[in-house]
This record gives structure tokens, C-alpha cells and sequence, in this order.
């Protein structure tokens, strides 16, 4: 079992529910993306999904779109971020899910990605635009390294169709709690409820859910239904306005212990 079933199994027998924070890396720049990583720990952060920035990230919204681009920018790249996670792990053990698109990876080669993802210290990897049917290549070569291939499942996706998708995924479930993009409106709590409890239905991962969780009431009315919540727009916009204030590490403290608190009580 790798570092996210470890931490999901830790944090079910306390009883607790998993916090997900998405930064993009690279954003404000390359230097502070590892400061950042370590930051979201201190505060409270279970896992941290680190964007890969990427042009033409189209199941992104505007936040993480605009986050994305100056990152790239900055001269982020795929090789840089896989840097960043191997400075991380000399000071941190902490989950590392690199979240993003296929063309970065198709780019660096799919072989030479899950090497350089294992050596470095990536413990899972979630492709937006992959469709399960054409993720098997990607699937053999992260698998071989011990990488979870992270499965996202949509409002959309039946039942059945969830069963195939989940039964080669690794590490946890991304659900998507609404149609469209992220940091939009959040699905209705009894939606999720009901989603979650299907996908339960056809595999023992995890659930986690993400889109539209901005702030602590949005985790606490989400949690009891999953395993865990993902945030990240709302925490991209909070990078951004406190990047040049010298108050970013006492913002990421506040936010990120609250949305904690409120996956605890």
C-alpha cells in the first residue's frame, strides 16, 4: 500500500475525512510551490494534488485557467514540477497526486513519465482528459512503478460504466460533483449522497469529491457523505491575492486549519 491508501486507511480509523488541496505548481512561481506544499501540511492538508500547467486546460475554470498560465509563464514545465516533488520529499512524506492533462505527458513520453514520477516521489497521477478506453498504456506504466492511477467519475457516468472505469483505479475516486468546470456551483448534498453511495456499490476506493468546494460550511455539508473533499480554486485565488503581501503562509495556516475543522466536528 502506497502513501494515499496509507493516509486514507490512517484517517479512517480516527474516523476522519480527508482534506484535498489543489495548488497549481509553479504558481506564483517555481521557488515557492515546494514552501507552499509544506505549508498546506502544516495547516492540515491529508493529500495535495499538485496542477501541472498546461494551455489549454479546459476543464478548468477561470481561477485555475489564469493560475495555470502564469505558472507556464514562469517557465513551469513538467520536468520543473517533477523537481519540485523530489525537493518536497527531502522534507515531507505527504501524499503527492500530479492532476492534469495528456498532451505534458504524451510530450515527456508515457515510459519515461512514470519513471521519472517514481523516482521523484509522486504517489499518484490524474489525467483529466484521458478517457478510460485510452488510459491502458499510461495504466501498464504507472502501475509498474507503484504510481495510483486516480479514475474520475462525473455526474454523468452510470453505474455500470463506473464499474469498469474503477475497477483498474488506484488510490481513491475523484468524483465530480457537478457538470462543467472548476470552482463552479457545488452539487446538492443529497445528489452526492446518493452518487457516493452508488459508487460504493461497485468499489471499496475512497471516494473523494471535488468542483464548487470553496469555503469550511461547503466542506462540512459534503463530508459526511465521502471520504474526502478536494479544494482548489478557491485555494488558487487565496495564492494569488497574498503573493506579494508577505501574509501567504498565515493565509494558507487560517484556510486550510478551518476547512480541517470543519471536516471534524
Amino acid at each position: 500500500m502506497g502513501r494515499i491508501g496509507e493516509k486514507f486507511k490512517e484517517l479512517g480509523e480516527r474516523r476522519e475525512k480527508a482534506l484535498i488541496t489543489f495548488v497549481s505548481a509553479g504558481d506564483p512561481d517555481p521557488g515557492k510551490t515546494e514552501e507552499i506544499v509544506l505549508a498546506l501540511e502544516h495547516a492540515g492538508a491529508d493529500i495535495v494534488e499538485l496542477g501541472v500547467p498546461f494551455s489549454d486546460a479546459t476543464a478548468d475554470g477561470p481561477a485555475i485557467q489564469a493560475s495555470s498560465a502564469r505558472a507556464l509563464r514562469a517557465g513551469t514545465s513538467l520536468r520543473s514540477v517533477l523537481a519540485t516533488v523530489k525537493e518536497v520529499r527531502k522534507r515531507s512524506e505527504i501524499p503527492i497526486v500530479l492532476f492534469g492533462y495528456y498532451n505534458p505527458i504524451h510530450a515527456y513520453g508515457p515510459t519515461r513519465f512514470a519513471r521519472d514520477s517514481a523516482l521523484a516521489g509522486v504517489d499518484g497521477v490524474l489525467v483529466v482528459d484521458l478517457p478510460f478506453e485510452e488510459s491502458r498504456e499510461l495504466r501498464r506504466f504507472t502501475d509498474s512503478e507503484g504510481i495510483d492511477f486516480i479514475p474520475l467519475v462525473a455526474p454523468t457516468t452510470g453505474v455500470e460504466r463506473a464499474g469498469k472505469v474503477l475497477r483498474d483505479g488506484r488510490g481513491f475516486v475523484y468524483f465530480i460533483s457537478v457538470t462543467g468546470i472548476t470552482g463552479t456551483a457545488k452539487g446538492s448534498a443529497r445528489e452526492i449522497e446518493s452518487r457516493v453511495r452508488e459508487l460504493r456499490g461497485v468499489s471499496r476506493l475512497p471516494v473523494a469529491v471535488g468542483f464548487g468546494i470553496t469555503n469550511p460550511a461547503d466542506a462540512a455539508e459534503i463530508a459526511p457523505h465521502a471520504d474526502g473533499i478536494v479544494v482548489g480554486s478557491a485555494l488558487v485565488r487565496l495564492i494569488h491575492e497574498n503573493r506579494e503581501n508577505g501574509r501567504l503562509g498565515a493565509a494558507i495556516t487560517t484556510f486550510v486549519g478551518d476547512l480541517k475543522k470543519a471536516l471534524t466536528l
